[in-house]
Parts: structure tokens; sequence; C-alpha cells
């Protein structure tokens, strides 16, 4: 059994290890009270940063040929059924596409709809070679359409300096290459002003 005095010190050097934090005297004022609420310091447990899987570069993309549409592929029967999915989706997006819809509306949801499947045709050209192209949208990147025409022939047509008409239910919209430099998942973000200067 130990004594007071041993077990006095015993107490001031496990309060002392236990709360570091506090002075001596703090540690005496405690102890008149006889009672003591210990603290307990966690170690701070560090995040690991999740790592994002990486995707294929573009050269990585290039070399594996994965938006290349192999020529066999390259038939405007084969991609039909896709415009009729594609005109299907549109009337849902638009609520029917009824004759009293709005054209500032359908025209909002259009600029952010996914093209690929719509018919479009170039209308206004700074390159008359272009006009009156029409086909099915098979591919959209940032700054071209891929598009496949009746005549069975691939042709990448640029956004700049293009106009391309598409028409649904009657409803004939226009799209302004220029200002439709956009990946899809990028367009269907943006915020397109209803008014501005429109050109080639």
């Amino acid at each position: 059994p130990q004594g007071s005095e041993e077990a006095k010190a015993f107490v001031n050097a496990f309060l002392k290890r236990s709360m570091p934090k506090k002075k001596d005297e703090a540690i005496q004022d405690i102890l008149t009270r006889k009672a003591v609420v210990l603290e307990h310091y966690s170690k701070k447990k560090t995040k690991q940063k999740r790592k994002k899987p990486k995707g294929f570069t573009a050269k990585q993309r290039r070399e594996m040929r994965l938006f290349e549409i192999e020529p066999e592929q390259q038939r405007y029967a084969i991609f039909l059924p896709l415009h009729e999915l594609w005109k299907q989706y549109i009337r849902d997006l638009c609520h029917g596409l009824k004759p009293d819809a709005q054209p500032h509306m359908v025209q909002g949801k259009l600029l952010k709809a996914d093209l690929h499947g719509a018919i479009v045709t170039v209308t206004k050209s700074k390159c008359p070679s272009y006009v009156g192209i029409t086909g099915i949208i098979l591919q959209e990147f940032k700054h071209v359409f891929k598009i496949i025409t009746k005549e069975d022939k691939l042709k990448v047509v640029p956004k700049l300096n293009n106009v391309f008409s598409l028409e649904i239910d009657g409803f004939i919209s226009y799209i302004y290459g220029s200002k439709f430099q956009l990946r899809a998942s990028e367009r269907s973000a943006k915020k397109f002003k209803l008014k501005g200067t429109i050109d080639l």
C-alpha cells in the first residue's frame, strides 16, 4: 500500500501526462474539487487521397482507333433506326412538339439536346462545296460533325463558318456552327444567349 505523499505524487504525475496542455495551478485547482475529466487527444487520421482512374489520352484514342467508323459500317440505312430513336427522344424532351409549342422553348431544348441521330442539312457556308450536304449525324466533336449521307458517304463538316438546319415534325431549327463549337457534354450545361450577333 502506498502512503498519502506517494499517492499524491502519482496522481500529479498521471494528470500531467493525461492533460499536457494544463498548467500545474489548473491541475491543483481541479484536485481541490475532487472531480477530474480527463482529456483525450486522438491522433488526426490523414485522409488518403483517392486516385482518379486515368482515361486514355488523345494520342492513345487515335492509336486504338476508338472513334473510327469502319468502311463496311458507313451505310445510311444502318443508321435510320438511330434517327427514329432521336426523333422520339426530341418529342419526349419537348413534350410532344405540339402545334402550340413556343418556338423559343423548342429552340432552347434543341440547343442543349444530343444531336447524334439527327438529320441535318448545310444551308449556308463560306465554302460553297459544303452547301446542300444532308445526312445523319453520327459523331459530334467540338469543332466538326461527322455526317453519313444517303449516298453512303461519310462527310466531316466543320462547325465554323457553316449554318445547319434540322427539321422534326414540321419544326425547322437553324444551328449557327460558329456559336456551337462545344462538345455535346459541355453544351448541355451551357447557357445560350437568346439574342446576339449572328454570322457565319
